[in-house]
């Protein structure tokens, strides 16, 4: 089986099967590990990780993944709330500025009513005769129309129940033929701008058929008077 002929040779008919058997094993399980020189210690082999290391892994790793979800799902909320804020101020400040505009007028028409008022006493004292009444009339409709094309109106109380966000009380009289609290006079119409009230009605409102009530004693710093006292005894 073997040839003797030279010195140190060694033949052997191994079969073309084995070999391409033995690459292929070699391929398959990768070169082997290179021999550690003497004197370099013990090799360490890494153990493979069990199933519980494994599991405890996995459940950390879902944990960490619920907190980030968490983080950005408040996150999210947070930038929500942030932009419907934002939208709310951006609509807020259109709305002050477009009433800014709106009700800009209102302290010099606040200013000009006292001088409508005088207008309208005056052509209430006029004589029906009166030269003058029929042009300060006109001034008067001159001034009504020119606040009105800037959203001012006037409103008349007269014959309305008395309503205290409309109407200022100046004065109560006797009125048999109206019903007590009804607005039986006015010395100055109520006015609005733009649905706003800027002043109210001064009325006189009636109180009953008996006449006006009497006036009510002021109380003194120890509270009403007492009942009683030198003429109430015998």
């Amino acid at each position: 089986m073997a040839d003797h002929g030279e010195k140190g040779k060694f033949d052997a008919d191994i079969p073309s099967s084995v070999l391409e058997e033995a690459l292929r094993s070699v391929e398959k399980h990768g070169p082997a590990p290179a021999a550690k020189a003497e004197g370099d210690g013990p090799v360490e082999v890494e153990a493979p990780a069990s199933a519980a290391a494994l599991e405890a892994q996995l459940t950390l790793s879902q944990e960490k993944a619920r907190e980030t979800l968490e983080r950005l799902k408040e996150e999210h909320e947070r930038y929500l709330r942030a932009a419907a804020d934002l939208e709310n101020y951006k609509k807020r400040v259109v709305r002050e500025k477009e009433e800014l505009q709106r009700f800009a007028a209102e302290r010099v028409v606040k200013d000009i009513l006292p001088a409508i008022d005088n207008l309208e006493r005056a052509l209430a004292a006029a004589a029906a005769d009166d030269a003058l009444s029929g042009g300060v009339r006109l001034v008067l409709k001159q001034v009504e129309d020119a606040l009105a094309r800037h959203g001012v109106e006037a409103r008349s109380a007269l014959g309305q129940p008395f309503d205290p966000r409309h109407h200022e009380a100046l004065s109560t009289v006797a009125a048999p033929d109206r019903p007590p609290g009804t607005v039986v006079s006015e010395h100055g119409r109520a006015w609005l701008m733009h649905g706003r009230l800027l002043r109210p009605a001064m009325v006189a409102v009636s109180a009953g058929g008996k006449g006006a009530p009497a006036a009510k004693e002021e109380a003194g710093p120890g509270g009403p008077p007492e009942k009683g006292g030198d003429q109430d005894k015998p």
